[in-house]
C-alpha cells in the first residue's frame, strides 16, 4: 500500500489470540509493534475451541488460515442433546452444503493449535518485538502518544495503544473503569485421550448435552486423537472471576439430574481446570485518542456461542483495515474500528446469554426448547446463523466513518 504518512509505533498489550492476530494485522501494513505480555512465556492455557466459518475468514485474511486448517478437526454437524432423557433436540451438517452458504468450514482446535499458528507467523515479521513478564501497572494516554510501565520499571512509548489483555484488561480500566459481571456460571475444561471415549459418544461433531442449570460439551482434536469436554453449571457459590484446578467431587455434585450416558464423562478427565466466568455489560465506546480495546478487554462473552476467539480474530482484521482506511491516523482508525464492532459485538454477547439460558432450561422451560427447532430444516438453521457466520473481511468496515 502507498501513504501520505509514516506507520506509527503501537503498544499491544496481552499476546493471547486476539494480541497476536492484532499484532500481525498491523505489522503486515508496516506498523511497529511493541507486544507486552505479562506471562514469562507466550503461549495459551486451556483445550478446545470451534472455529465458525467467520473465524476462517478472519484467519485467511492474516494468512494463517491453511496452517490452522492443517491442525484442525473438521465437524459433520452441530448436536444438542437432551441431558435428561438423550433425546436429540437438533441437529445441523456443516458439510458441503454449509461449507457453500458460508465459504468456509466449520471446524475445531485446540487452543494452543490456533495461538501456536497466528504466533509462528507473528515471530517471522521483523516489526514485532515481544516483552514477557511485562505486567502494565501505570498508563499514560495523551493526544501525542502513550507510555506504559511495567511491574519491574519498564517503560514502553509508542503513538498508540490496543489493549488484548481480556476480562481484567489494565488499559480498559484506564479507559472505561466498569467492573466484570461474574455470570456464577462455572465451567470445567479437560482433553482426554480418545481411547479413553465411551465408542458410542465418539462422534465427529461439537455436541452440547443440554441439562437443568448445567451442560457438557465434547468434540475431537488433534485428528481425532483426543477429545475436549467442558462442563458448565450454575454455581451454589458467590464466585470471584479466575482460574483454578478443579475438583471431582464439585463437579459431579451437579450433575445428579443428568442420565447416565453423558455423566459417564465426568469420570474419565484425570484432572481438570476450573473457570469462574464473566462478561461485561456492552457499552456504546471503548476507545479514546490513541487507545483502544480488542477482544475480551473490548467485550467479553461466556462460552455458549463458542465465539470468544472468532471475535478476537474479527476484531483484529477489522483493526487492520481502519487503519489502512485511515491513512494511518490512529485516532480515526480506532473510532472507526470501533463503530464497525461495537452493534456486532454487542449483538454477539447478549445473544450468548440466551443461548446459555437454552441450554441450561428445566421443566416447562426445557420442553419449549427442545420444541423450537423440531421439522427445521439445515436452510432454517443456516438462516439463523447468516448474521453470525457470513461475515466477510472486505465488508467488515460497512458503513463506519470516522467522525472527528
Amino acid at each position: 500500500m502507498t501513504s501520505s504518512k509514516n506507520p506509527p509505533t503501537v503498544l499491544l498489550v496481552g499476546g493471547g489470540i486476539g494480541g497476536m492476530a492484532a499484532a500481525l494485522a498491523l505489522a503486515r501494513l508496516g506498523v511497529s509493534i511493541d507486544l507486552l505480555e505479562q506471562s514469562a512465556v507466550i503461549g495459551e492455557i486451556g483445550a478446545g475451541l470451534q472455529l465458525g466459518p467467520n473465524a476462517f475468514a478472519a484467519l485467511d485474511a492474516l494468512g494463517v488460515g491453511e496452517a490452522v486448517r492443517r491442525s484442525s478437526v473438521f465437524t459433520d454437524r452441530l448436536v444438542m442433546m437432551d441431558a435428561v432423557d438423550c433425546a436429540e433436540v437438533a441437529s445441523v451438517p456443516v458439510g458441503e452444503a454449509f461449507r457453500a452458504r458460508f465459504r468456509n468450514p466449520y471446524a475445531v482446535s485446540h487452543r494452543a493449535d490456533l495461538h501456536g499458528a497466528i504466533h509462528e507467523a507473528v515471530k517471522q515479521h521483523p516489526l514485532i518485538r515481544f516483552h514477557t513478564s511485562a505486567q502494565v501497572e501505570a498508563l499514560d494516554i495523551g493526544a501525542r502518544g502513550v507510555t506504559a510501565v511495567t511491574r519491574d520499571g519498564r517503560r514502553f512509548q509508542a503513538d498508540a495503544i490496543v489493549g488484548c489483555d481480556g476480562v481484567k484488561s489494565v488499559v480498559r480500566a484506564k479507559l472505561i473503569g466498569d467492573a466484570p459481571r461474574v455470570s456464577g456460571h462455572v465451567v470445567y475444561r479437560a482433553v482426554v485421550p480418545a481411547a479413553d471415549m465411551p465408542e458410542d459418544l465418539r462422534w465427529n461433531a461439537p455436541v452440547v448435552w443440554a441439562g437443568p442449570n448445567c451442560h457438557l460439551v465434547h468434540y475431537p482434536l488433534r485428528h481425532g486423537e483426543q477429545y475436549n469436554l467442558v462442563v458448565t453449571f450454575h454455581s451454589r457459590e458467590q464466585e470471584e472471576w479466575g482460574v483454578s484446578d478443579g475438583s471431582k467431587d464439585e463437579v459431579l455434585s451437579y450433575f445428579e439430574g443428568v442420565h447416565a450416558r453423558p455423566r459417564q464423562l465426568l469420570d474419565r478427565p484425570t484432572s481438570w481446570r476450573r473457570w469462574s466466568t464473566a462478561d461485561r455489560d456492552p457499552v456504546e465506546r471503548w476507545s479514546d485518542g490513541p487507545a483502544t480495546l480488542l477482544g475480551d478487554a473490548a467485550h467479553p462473552m461466556m462460552q455458549y456461542l463458542a465465539q470468544g476467539a472468532c471475535m478476537a480474530l474479527e476484531d483484529a482484521v477489522t483493526l487492520g483495515e481502519a487503519v489502512k482506511a485511515c491513512d494511518f491516523d490512529m485516532t480515526a482508525a480506532f473510532q472507526r474500528y470501533e463503530q464497525a464492532r461495537i452493534a456486532r459485538s454487542a449483538r454477539v454477547v447478549l445473544s450468548v446469554r440466551e443461548m446459555g439460558r437454552l441450554y441450561h432450561a428445566k421443566g416447562v422451560e426445557r420442553l419449549v426448547r427442545n420444541s423450537l427447532w423440531t421439522g427445521r430444516t439445515p436452510e432454517r438453521f443456516y438462516d439463523a446463523v447468516e448474521w453470525l457466520y457470513a461475515w466477510r473481511p472486505e465488508s467488515c468496515l460497512g458503513d463506519a466513518s470516522p467522525s472527528r
